[in-house]
């Protein structure tokens, strides 16, 4: 086999491995972060309903039970997956860039500026927004419904379904721009934090990789999530506003991200863009510690 066919099913090697122990990360995620999710949703979009975090636990357990809180699992488990590997897919190929520019001999882990770190994250954010757009829109539709004959959607299929067949491709991306924008800089400050702390301990303590604690990856994993949601909450927030509004005529409330803001600012004050961000960062540290656990165990293991 020639020198140029062997790096190239070397680089196919390590984007399936990066892609399988993102699917791992993932998984791991939906599981420990969804009922977070479900009470900071419900916040974000209904402030008429629930007056807090407790309330609005208090109120779904009452009207839904314990699995309200995993309501529109299915979209992300599936769709999470998908999404955190394009995550890691991309921020490793970046990772791999940034270190030949850097002139990093082969072997060595690499060190990347923190520009470098953010430009690497937000571009595994901007990729990552094709699917984690519509993935988010049919889950937060779905988290907002009571159970019963009261609910529109049967589950994830009847909601694609029904907003295909009545709005087309542009229903399904409805709440694409501020989406766009909060993995941008989301994930840019999101993978900043994490690659800067694992980069500092290192360098500290002269380990490799695979040698740092389960412990810190958790610790570095939580901070990680702390860095992107105390950083892009307030368009997460218009986000969700924009992706449970009404698609056409009196039902639409916002003709876009602007104006959802406006709105939000008019009608609720600066408060209202952090709304619900008690549940948000109660969940960002398991579940991103179990993102970033779940991902390096599985690249061990993967080799």
């Amino acid at each position: 086999m020639s020198q140029d066919g062997a790096k190239d099913n070397d680089g196919a090697m390590r984007a399936v491995k990066d892609c399988l122990a993102g699917s791992v990360g993932g998984i791991a995620q939906v599981f420990a972060g969804q009922p977070f999710d479900t009470v900071k949703v419900r916040l974000q979009t209904q402030p008429d309903v629930y007056r807090g975090t407790m309330d609005a636990v208090r109120k779904t357990i009452q009207n839904d039970g314990f699995s309200g809180f995993y309501k529109g699992t299915t979209t992300p488990l599936i769709g999470v997956g998908l999404c955190v590997s394009i995550q890691f897919l991309v921020m490793e190929h970046m990772k791999r860039t940034f270190a030949r520019i850097n002139g990093t001999p082969s072997g060595q882990a690499p060190t990347l500026t923190a520009t470098q770190l953010y430009i690497s994250g937000a571009t595994a954010g901007v990729a990552n927004s094709i699917v984690s757009g519509p993935v988010e829109h049919i889950r937060v539709r779905l988290q907002v419904q009571t159970s019963g004959s009261a609910a529109q959607y049967k589950g994830p299929g009847d909601c694609i379904g029904q907003i295909y067949r009545n709005f087309g491709w542009k229903g399904i991306y409805k709440g694409q721009i501020p989406t766009v924008i909060r993995e941008l800089n989301g994930y840019g400050m999101y993978f900043l934090a994490y690659e800067a702390l694992v980069q500092r301990t290192m360098a500290r303590t002269g380990k490799s990789r695979s040698e740092l604690s389960s412990g810190l990856v958790c610790l570095f994993g939580a901070a990680a999530g702390f860095a992107m949601w105390l950083t892009s909450y307030p368009i997460d927030v218009i986000k969700s506003k924009m992706q449970t509004d009404g698609f056409a005529g009196s039902a639409r409330k916002y003709s876009g991200t602007v104006d959802c803001a406006k709105q939000v600012m008019a009608q609720e004050g600066f408060k209202g863009f952090f709304r619900g961000i008690t549940p948000c960062l109660l969940r960002a540290a398991p579940a991103n510690a179990a993102t970033f656990i779940g991902f390096e165990m599985a690249m061990r293991v993967l080799g």
